[in-house]
């Protein structure tokens, strides 16, 4: 098989900075292989290996990216491809993979690319699938397990297969998937491929081969060709009180329970957004605009089956987007058009028709691995600005403005898009709700009707499946968005035997809390996977989050940033984590967390 891998160089969270001028610092920051892009390094080079094929690494980046490709050939690639020139510079997902497309092309053709699941720095996971869509093959998210059918289908050698094994935001999935195909690879498909500097600088860099817009065409590249651009660029950071306790656990407990009290973490309003605005542009809107018009433009906001919270959510964000602008919102929901279940790729290609025919002025999606697949096949094929895993929206002179965080919540952008239809998708478990006097008509509007100024209207995609991807098996273990919207969040660490997690979810009750986990608790699948917090997992932002026998790494604890209150129980008074808490208790668990039960009982009883 000939495998091409595509590999990206991200910054060091720990050492990010920001300058005078409110963007990202690059300069100086060390620089690494995006985590996710490691395994799939080390499965493409173990694929060609198998099958006495080839692998051949791509990326896109300055002249010191060149230092993940001499890793990846080090690692065991046959060769590699940098695409580099300042012409590149400014690249957003879907001018990045407009450019990997071309140079796939130029040395392909490949019968698998390989991609990480998302890049860490951004967590948008779009280029894998903008890739898919615009060499129009089929796309495999999180794959975790893969066997190649080495024996084709056809003669001509055609319609070779894989099977996968997926992971999903809460379950997993099996598929069969035509060949050729883009996949991108999970956190746990396999061991990363890690060379030393030594290694890497050994590599004869004969092997790489260097690609400018000349060898790939007239473009265009860069910020010229692509859709989005960033704007205000902040470093969210925290300040934490860190307040270490010592003593017997009784009054440890006491103590951080009126520290808790008096900081307002056990008193909120249910009814309070769960997001908080990072600031931008809401309200500069005139005051006569500020309703829905029958006519005015369209809002797309495209359905996930199986998941009514979530689209309840991007909803209700759509229908206050709406009324900003004087628009309308129109849900889209795919059906198949016979008896074939319906992947994203099929709901992306119904959604594209629907574009293409509407000019929606927004489409919203939420921020789900299938979300993700469907809005970067829809916005690749349209040519569409898309911002990823938003956390806010706002308008400003008639434009979106899309609030989006990266490393897990260190930061967070304002990005807005050129193109005629903007696009998003949203982080679920914010929260939003329907504004009074907005309802969702069950009607199916008739192609082209404009919406009455009071609904929300629901049309129908008849959509015709494709069947490259086949679904074999499919099971959801938990709903990850009870874990996004949680105000209060109680997490366990290594340094808790999971005989006693029956203990903590009593606990948790206590606090109508939602439990979580390190990834080393995950790996060890003593927890499912969608109660992951952390740079590989999810970033969350409850009003209190709680940790129990958590050693305080910097990969787990950034996703916790936008908490208002961190309590850590820990017994070595020197663990790294109470530099990130705000009252620490110096504690086994075991005696600390029946003491906090009792008395947050007893406070939040008051409170009632």
């Amino acid at each position: 098989m000939k495998i091409a891998v595509l590999v990206k160089q991200v910054p060091r969270a720990e050492s990010l900075s920001l300058g005078a001028d409110g963007r990202l610092q690059r300069e100086g920051v060390e620089l690494d292989m995006n985590a996710y892009c490691r395994r799939a390094v080390a499965k493409g080079v173990e694929l060609a290996r198998e099958t006495g094929g080839s692998c051949t690494a791509f990326t896109l980046g300055p002249p010191g990216a060149d230092d993940v490709l001499r890793e990846a050939v080090a690692w065991g690639a046959d060769s590699a491809v940098h695409i580099c020139d300042p012409a590149f510079a400014g690249s957003d997902t879907l001018a990045t993979a407009r450019a990997l497309c071309a140079a796939l092309r130029l040395e392909g053709p490949f019968d698998l690319v390989l991609a990480g699941r998302n890049s860490v720095d951004a967590d948008t996971g779009q280029v894998g699938p903008e890739v898919a869509e615009l060499l129009d093959l089929p796309f495999v998210a999180g794959v975790r397990e893969i066997t190649i059918d080495h024996q084709p289908v056809a003669p001509d050698g055609s319609h070779r297969f894989a099977e996968a094994r997926c992971e999903l935001d809460d379950g997993w999935r099996k598929v069969r998937v035509e060949l050729p195909a883009v996949i991108s690879a999970a956190e746990r498909l396999c061991d990363p491929a890690k060379v030393d500097p030594e290694g890497r600088s050994a590599v004869d860099t004969s092997l790489i081969r260097r690609l400018g817009p000349a060898d790939l065409g007239p473009g265009p590249w860069g910020a010229a060709g692509s859709p989005t651009s960033v704007g205000a660029t902040r470093l969210l950071e925290v300040s934490r009180r860190r307040v270490v306790l010592a003593g017997p656990p009784d009054e440890q407990a006491t103590r951080a329970v009126e520290l808790l009290a008096e900081w307002g973490a056990l008193e909120r309003d249910p009814a309070e957004p769960l997001a908080v605005r990072p600031g931008g542009a809401a309200g500069n809107e005139s005051a006569d605009t500020r309703h829905a018009a029958v006519g005015g433009p369209l809002i797309a906001v495209i359905e996930e089956p199986g998941r009514p919270a979530v689209n309840a959510e991007l909803t209700a964000e759509a229908a206050r987007i709406a009324l900003l602008i004087g628009g309308r919102v129109v849900l889209l929901a795919a059906r198949s058009a016979t008896s074939g279940v319906l992947v994203e790729e099929d709901v992306a290609a119904g959604s594209i028709r629907w574009c293409e025919a509407r000019t929606p002025w927004a489409v919203i999606a939420p921020g789900t691995l299938w979300g993700r697949e469907v809005a970067s096949r829809v916005a690749a094929r349209l040519g569409a600005g898309l911002t990823g895993d938003a956390v806010e929206l706002d308008v400003d002179s008639g434009r979106l403005v899309c609030w989006k965080p990266a490393f897990g919540g260190r930061m967070v952008a304002a990005i807005t898009a050129s193109s005629p239809v903007q696009m998003v998708t949203i982080r679920p478990g914010r929260g939003t709700k329907l504004a009074d006097g907005i309802a969702v008509s069950d009607g199916i509007a008739a192609e082209g009707s404009a919406a009455p100024s009071s609904a929300l209207v629901r049309e129908i995609l008849d959509v015709e499946p494709r069947r490259r991807v086949v679904v074999l098996e499919e099971e959801r273990d938990d709903d990850v968005t009870r874990l996004l919207a949680a105000r209060v969040v109680v997490t366990v660490g290594q340094g808790v035997d999971p005989s006693a997690y029956g203990e903590i979810e009593a606990f948790a009750k206590v606090l109508g809390a939602e439990m979580a986990a390190t990834r080393k608790v995950t790996d060890k699948a003593w927890m499912p996977r969608a109660r992951q917090v952390g740079l590989t997992g999810h970033s969350v932002a409850p009003d209190l989050y709680v940790a129990l026998g958590v050693s305080g790494k910097f990969n787990h604890m950034v996703a916790t940033r936008a908490a208002r209150v961190v309590v850590a129980v820990n017994p070595d008074p020197e663990a790294p984590i109470f530099e990130w808490a705000d009252v620490g208790i110096t504690a086994d668990w075991r005696e600390a967390v029946p003491q906090l039960a009792e008395h947050l009982s007893r406070k939040l009883a008051a409170h009632s």
